[in-house]
């Protein structure tokens, strides 16, 4: 029995001291992953920037400020997929937002976010980690919630595979801070996969079926 007790503490200790190298690797990990995904889809990139640039005008990458690792503001990047040209919007879609037709497609099978690979390999963000948000955001937010800011932000997280867009601030805050406290890389691998099922069957799909840490 004491054997017994033994093995099953020193699992655990093994799993805790796993855990806490985890961040010191994963930087390293996630440029790896970047640079060879980046070549695996470069010219599917460039087909994707040259459709931007012959639909509609305007660049073709969107850059915006967000907050990243201990709350340090960095450019974020993504696939233009909006117009300011106001005659084009009723055209492209029925929304009225200012989403051009290439870019409604862009958003909602996520390749808008595929240049944020390069934020990756730059080490801005992560594949997994709270989703990076606006400045403004902060002054919103309490002291537990900014826990968030320990880690890099990611390209997907717990939140965006638990119903993103359709759940509350405060929920997706919660669901950060219980990432950043259980981040672990089976739990990112989880994330990742769920995130492909994700772009097929819509976020939605999720709310009431949250993804569950390990």
């Amino acid at each position: 029995m004491p054997l017994t007790l033994a093995t099953a503490g020193e699992k655990r200790l093994k799993k805790r001291v796993v855990c806490l190298m985890y961040p010191a690797v994963k930087v390293g990990i996630d440029r790896c992953f970047a640079l060879v995904v980046i070549a695996l889809l470069t010219p599917f990139l460039i087909t994707v920037a040259i459709l931007i640039k012959i639909t509609s005008k305007g660049p073709v990458f969107f850059h915006q400020e967000r907050v990243g690792l201990h709350q340090k503001p960095f450019d974020l990047l993504k696939f233009r997929s909006m117009t300011h040209e106001t005659h084009e919007i009723k055209r492209y879609t029925s929304k009225g937002d200012g989403v051009t037709r290439l870019g409604y497609y862009l958003r909602k099978y996520k390749i808008d976010e595929l240049p944020q690979l390069f934020n990756v390999l730059k080490g801005d963000m992560s594949f997994v980690g709270p989703r990076p948000n606006i400045p403004d955001h902060i002054q919103h937010m309490n002291e537990h919630q900014k826990k968030r800011y320990l880690v890099r932000p990611g390209m997907t997280g717990h939140a965006q595979v638990s119903g993103n867009i359709y759940i509350e601030w405060e929920k997706r805050y919660e669901y950060d801070v219980e990432y950043v406290e259980k981040m672990s890389f089976w739990n990112d691998v989880r994330i990742i996969l769920r995130t492909f099922q994700l772009v097929w069957i819509g976020e939605k799909s999720y709310v009431d079926n949250p993804f569950v840490l390990r």
